[in-house]
């Protein structure tokens, strides 16, 4: 049986070859984008008939694809776009087998390697995370990121993919990372359709690496249509290289090498991605390579037909200029090949693509069809210990057995019922139905739900506790000099870290936590950015890939929403959706809760505890204890968010004696101040209003005790909450969000999960800011966030409302 893949690491220069070896390697590249054609094809008929959800392919690609394959090294790296089936195929990161098995949604990872049926079909990825969490040697592998389904959203990966050859060529302190680079020569290979070149990502993005200079080759596919907006509607001048010729580099200038060659062309095409990634390779240079003329024989995917939207003059010239075609002709034309041998490789090929869909099939059916029966059986056999309901419990395995492509879903939904059929039932085997649901919803946890973080001995979670230590001479100093210290112990105990972000670098931030640091370990290592969130945190995933500790900086916690699809889309997801097999490491700094104006004193804790599952929520109530996170994080292998007190860099703290080695434990909730009357819970900022407020709360005989969880998520671990209202039983959380935000998530962590309901004695309460965002001024500030008079109120009328004449009401 013939291989489904082709090593594409030898240059493609004829001159050198001998005419027999460049017809193999012609006729090879063919058979190649041929059995990818008739994946497209079988893939769209599968979803079409039933047997798989949904389609996607890379269809009218494929000769492009095979170029751009060619210049594909070891340790060269891929953030491509949901059509390059044929790219992976012809690079062996991908083969015909996992192409169905993602297609078909198969959970087993040794089946569908890029996600575990987690991600729909052509969304590829290389695992590069061991069991054990440690990396494999990505210097001696090709390697593909994982991809994602929104449009562009790729793209800011691919800076930081790129960005990581350029610290390890520059940084030869890096040089002990030899599993990651050699010499920073890997070139990081990008693709996009035409249509998403108009996002806003893929722009940002494109600047900063004219502007960084880095080795990343960005191929557009180019077929003049986004689903069924034409490239008028989407376009300047409807051609995407045009608007961009700005960015060619020219008199020495940075910018791009710009390429354009047609998507039928294949010597043309081979001859470009040489020629490209060369330049690219030992220049460390960005290229644009815009492909044009591409077809999309099948319309956008199986959810429609661009017969809808294309014109029949369109369609006339999309079938006559149809890639495989036309290579078709050029090689019978060439005397590399006879029709007759041609239609006997294309015949070949169909069967050996249809003998690979047909055994990802059963490869799946054979497993789901033994679980069915084993559960029809468990079924009937417990039918029969139930005569009054035997008929009703029958039915339900008959509709199992019967059920179309029946799947773990019907095999639940039998079982459930069947339970719930029998509710008043007690014998044996009832209860071995009720083990077997038991043991198969502990698989299908696995198969379905696991790996939000990596969970490997190298978590964060994992990271040793080390107190911080004080001795008597302990200086006392502003907050931001001791985050400075920590910072300053990091970078010379770990060569790998780099930071980077608006102003972090020359003035040190623009509250000096990096003051004086650049200085001293170099412009390569923290350096100023431009103002680009989304590319900026883009940057900070690609190098955390790559092997480095990046720490990202975004200047204040509101400006984190322009970098939300990023963080939301691909780095929040990469574990879960690749099943652990991936990982990005990245620390995203930033600062907010209590100043002034609308945008520089928000708290979306909502927006973040909603899009950001799959990163540590830390929310540090001043810089000693950021420090101990950050001291911990850079010890661990999991991506996390830090949001520093903006109002507390010039506040005093005590210096650790071992600034860069103590650690604060993620998920520990801290008692700030004991007392039996009230549970306060809150974090950041708002912890020293509570704070203040407890004092003349106790001079008026109420003691609170106030609890700091430290981080969000994972939200205090040990119940440190749920206990402290056992002894309470009242309930107050105080958060700078809005208005069932931030606090609903705290009431149900505590309320819910930690079985806080059963302790109140009175209604919870939550204490927010107003519904709007902050307006500038003192005034603004404390008519719309919780202030000193407002803790002490709100306390006060729930002990009034439990022992109102101990505690009359204050008016």
């Amino acid at each position: 049986m013939p291989e489904t893949t082709t090593r594409a690491t030898s240059k493609f220069t004829a001159a050198e070859l001998s005419f027999d070896d460049f017809k193999k390697i012609v006729i090879d590249d063919y058979r190649i984008g041929y059995e990818s054609r008739q994946a497209s094809l079988i893939g769209r008929r599968e979803v079409l008939t039933g047997k798989a959800k949904f389609g996607i392919f890379g269809d009218g690609k494929e000769v492009a694809q095979l170029a751009m394959a060619k210049a594909f090294r070891a340790g060269d790296w891929r953030a491509g776009y949901y059509r390059d089936q044929t790219f992976m195929f012809a690079t062996g990161m991908s083969n015909l087998k996992e192409f169905f098995a993602q297609l078909y949604a198969n959970p087993d990872i040794e089946k569908d390697p890029a996600s575990g049926g987690r991600q729909m079909n052509c969304h590829y990825a290389t695992r590069f995370v061991n069991t054990d969490g440690s990396w494999v040697n990505q210097a001696e592998t090709m390697n593909s990121s994982s991809d994602i389904s929104t449009t562009a959203g790729q793209i800011p990966r691919l800076l930081g993919l790129a960005y990581a050859s350029k610290l390890y060529r520059q940084n030869k302190e890096l040089d002990y990372l030899k599993q990651f680079s050699v010499n920073g020569n890997e070139v990081a290979f990008g693709s996009v359709g035409n249509g998403a070149t108009s996002e806003g990502s893929f722009f940002e993005t494109f600047n900063a690496a004219g502007v960084l200079q880095v080795p990343m080759a960005l191929s557009i596919w180019d077929d003049a249509y986004a689903i069924s907006v034409p490239a008028s509607l989407q376009t300047t001048k409807e051609d995407i290289s045009e608007v961009l010729k700005g960015f060619q580099r020219e008199n020495g200038s940075n910018g791009y090498e710009i390429f354009k060659v047609r998507g039928w062309d294949y010597i043309a095409l081979c001859e470009t991605y040489e020629r490209a990634i060369n330049i690219c390779r030992e220049e460390h240079v960005p290229v644009l390579i815009h492909v044009t003329e591409m077809t999309q024989p099948q319309g956008h995917s199986t959810s429609g037909s661009h017969e809808r939207y294309k014109s029949r003059e369109r369609l006339a010239w999309e079938e006559e200029h149809d890639c495989l075609l036309k290579m078709r002709e050029w090689m019978i034309a060439s005397a590399i090949i006879t029709e007759i041998e041609l239609e006997e490789l294309e015949g070949e090929a169909k069967r050996y693509v249809r003998e690979c869909q047909r055994e990802a099939a059963n490869e799946l059916a054979v497993v789901l069809k033994a679980e069915i029966e084993e559960a029809a059986n468990l079924i009937d056999q417990f039918a029969e210990t139930v005569p009054a309901k035997k008929d009703a419990v029958l039915a339900t395995s008959a509709t199992l057995r019967s059920a179309f492509d029946a799947g773990r879903r019907e095999i639940f939904t039998a079982i459930r019922k069947t339970l719930r059929l029998t509710t008043h039932e007690n014998n044996a085997e009832r209860q071995r139905l009720t083990d077997w649901l038991k043991a198969e919803k502990d698989k299908n946890t696995e198969r379905y739900n696991s790996k939000l973080f990596t969970g490997t001995p190298q978590s964060p979670l994992y990271v040793p506790v080390v107190p911080a230590i004080y001795n008597d001479d302990s200086k006392v100093m502003d907050g931001r000099e001791v985050l400075n210290a920590a910072f300053d112990a990091n970078f010379a105990r770990d060569k790998s870290i780099v930071a980077f972000g608006e102003d972090l670098g020359m003035i040190g931030d623009v509250n000096q936590g990096f003051a004086g640091l650049q200085a001293k370990y170099g412009d390569i290592r923290i350096s100023d950015t431009g103002i680009r969130e989304t590319s900026i945190i883009g940057q900070g995933m690609g190098l955390a890939m790559r092997g480095l500790r990046p720490i990202a900086e975004i200047q204040y916690l509101d400006y984190l929403i322009y970098a939300i699809t990023i963080i939301s889309d691909d780095i929040a997801s990469l574990s879960y959706r690749t099943m652990g097999g991936q990982k990005a490491p990245l620390i995203i700094r930033t600062r907010g809760h209590r100043l002034e104006g609308i945008w520089h004193s928000g708290s979306p804790m909502s927006v973040i505890l909603g899009s950001m599952r799959g990163f540590h929520i830390c929310v540090p109530r001043n810089m000693t204890q950021a420090a101990g996170m950050y001291n911990t994080l850079l010890r661990g292998d999991e991506p996390a968010l830090v949001v520093e007190c903006l109002n507390g860099y010039r506040l005093k703290e005590k210096l650790p004696a071992n600034v860069g080695e103590f650690t604060v434990p993620l998920g520990k909730a801290e008692i700030l101040r004991e007392g039996p009357d009230i549970t306060v819970v809150s974090y950041g900022s708002t912890l020293r209003i509570v704070q203040e407020a407890s004092e003349e709360l106790a001079a008026m005989g109420i003691n609170i005790e106030i609890i700091d969880p430290q981080t969000l998520y994972p939200f205090d671990t040990e119940s440190i909450c749920g206990a402290s209202l056992k002894k309470t039983s009242k309930l107050l959380v105080v958060d700078e969000d809005l208005p069932g935000a931030g606090s609903a998530y705290i009431l149900q962590k505590i309320l819910e999960a930690q079985s806080g309901y059963y302790s109140l004695d009175a209604q919870p309460k939550t204490l927010t800011a107003k519904e709007h965002r902050p307006p500038y001024g003192s005034d603004g500030d404390y008519f719309s966030k919780p202030s000193v008079d407002d803790v002490i109120e709100t306390v006060y009328a729930m002990m009034n409302e439990a022992n109102p004449s101990k505690y009359p009401a204050i008016y």
